[in-house]
């Protein structure tokens, strides 16, 4: 079985349903199968491409997504989304390594790629503009007739290819088959609850949607919405869901606080909503309990990295049930593993660390990534033994439930004490006036480093640096996790994903007379 199988299967079962939609219109499972099949020959007979190739595609939230995800899997291709706003270096780095033999892009930046194509030497294709009809004409004229070189693909051929946002350095190319994706499609559709009758909103960028939404929706059958990703307000948000009667959705927490702030209490445009997860960072214990007060039984949180597909813990809704019933601790936690997912603490050489004591996080599954790709090095210091290296520290309680408490890199040493910055963080976020709130390290010649925090508010709210940091001592921060200094923002640096950019944050703040 192979992505491409699955979704003909789903065809099969499902040729009337809706298998996805933007402003533009939509297409049933019928017609993806078809226009997908019409691609895949195209990709074959008209640019040439051979099982192994990648194909990259560079393109806002749309339906052709997800033409060219499943026509490249029925081509025996290895399919590569890649985020738009991806600056120069960054989109240097990336196709240094893919080598795309082919790029499809649209109207909107097709001139900016033109100079990336004749130095990368791939084929780029307008899918909109003047160049478009190369697109149409094949849809139009080539064979809606299956490639013999789709039964040919086996579950271990490579699949995809998604590139991390690169705040660390340069972007790694995480690598997955057939089976390792399949996998965990089946695993998301089980704990998301995703059934043919459900509809799922693809809110953040398409490109950190393949394994978390577009493949387990295929699979199923369900339908696939999608909204643009820039600008993201509340009001529009909640009028997708409305409008569409949207059953699922995934955000970040910076679009939950947003939502929280812009939908006013009583709104029933999102009541459609039997699923709305979140992740890629923490969401303090007071929001989350605001959240589900207002919207109801419908949230789960999800931890992992893209490394194993996405899921690694889940915080289901019978854990936020069960917190708000008396356990509110268990809104601090990541939830417990996920399906067929083993989630360990280990120390520096891999033991276990004992329950309640800190260690980094680790993971192993069947749908763990095959490696970096064409990057042995990295690979092997990611996974040891079976097991992918995760970076983040956490703590294991009793009864499995994972708190992550930092990021090794993000540690900061004041003192020789080792402080991790998200209690801090999630102490600051508690103040009524702010939004979001970072904390980094800067260097001081006493203390070795010292802490400062960095905030942005609320809309119509504001506080001043002395206020927010007596807060922190009011709340009962330990002395040395206090911040020393404390800047205000408008908004936070986030990387590709809606993470909070702590690298930039670090460049801004330790060049001279940055942290003045």
């Amino acid at each position: 079985m192979n992505v491409g199988q699955a979704v003909a299967q789903a065809a099969m079962r499902n040729p009337s349903g809706v298998a996805v939609f933007d402003d533009s219109g939509s297409l049933t499972y019928q017609q993806l199968d078809q226009m997908s099949n019409r691609l895949a020959r195209g990709m074959v007979e008209l640019w040439e491409c051979v099982p192994g190739d990648r194909v990259a595609v560079y393109l806002p939230n749309r339906k052709e997504v997800v033409e060219l995800l499943v026509a490249s899997a029925k081509a025996g291709l290895v399919y590569v989304g890649l985020n738009f706003r991806l600056d120069d270096r960054e989109l240097t780095a990336v196709l240094t390594n893919a080598e795309p033999k082919i790029m499809f892009t649209c109207g909107e930046f097709f001139e900016r790629l033109e100079p990336f194509a004749k130095e990368f030497d791939f084929r780029l294709i307008n899918i909109d503009g003047p160049e478009s009809g190369r697109y149409h004409s094949c849809l139009n004229t080539t064979s809606s007739d299956v490639l013999q070189i789709s039964y040919q693909t086996s579950a271990s051929d490579e699949f995809c290819i998604v590139y991390s946002s690169g705040t660390t350095g340069t972007p790694k190319g995480i690598l997955f088959d057939h089976a390792a994706a399949i996998q965990h499609a089946l695993v998301a559709i089980i704990e998301y609850g995703i059934e043919q009758s459900s509809k799922y909103l693809v809110q953040i960028p398409h490109n950190s949607s393949v394994n978390i939404t577009i493949l387990p929706c295929l699979i199923a059958g369900a339908a696939i919405g999608f909204e643009e990703s820039r600008g993201f307000t509340p009001e529009r948000f909640a009028n997708r869901i409305h409008k569409d009667q949207i059953t699922h959705s995934f955000v970040v927490p910076t679009m939950l606080f947003r939502i929280l702030e812009g939908v006013p209490v009583g709104d029933r445009r999102m009541e459609s909503l039997v699923t709305l997860g979140y992740g890629a960072s923490s969401i303090p214990p007071e929001r989350v309990n605001e959240l589900v007060a207002r919207f109801g039984d419908i949230f789960i949180q999800l931890y992992g990295m893209a490394e194993i597909a996405s899921i690694g813990t889940l915080l289901r809704k019978q854990d936020h049930a069960k917190a708000l019933a008396g356990n509110q601790h268990l809104l601090a936690s990541a939830g417990r593993a996920s399906l067929v997912v083993t989630v360990r603490v280990v120390d520096p050489d891999g033991h276990d660390v004992p329950i309640g004591e800190r260690g980094e996080v680790v993971f192993a599954g069947p749908h763990l990534m095959r490696g970096y790709f064409r990057d042995p090095d990295r690979t092997a210091e990611a996974i040891r033994d079976g097991w992918m290296h995760s970076g983040d520290l956490g703590v294991l309680d009793s009864e499995g439930y994972l708190y992550i408490v930092g990021r090794i890199k993000d540690l900061i040493i004041r003192g020789g004490f080792n402080i991790a910055p998200r209690e801090i963080e999630e102490t600051l976020q508690t103040h009524p006036a702010v939004l979001e709130a970072a904390v980094i390290g800067i260097p001081d010649e006493e203390w070795g480093e010292s802490l400062h925090a960095v905030v942005s508010f609320k809309e119509g709210q504001s506080s001043d640096p002395v206020a927010l940091i007596d807060w922190c001592v009011t709340a009962g921060l330990a002395s040395i996790k206090v911040p020393q200094s404390l800047a205000i923002v408008e908004d936070l640096p986030k990387n590709l994903v809606g993470k909070i950019d702590k690298q930039v944050l670090r460049s801004m703040y330790l060049r001279p007379g940055g942290h003045d």
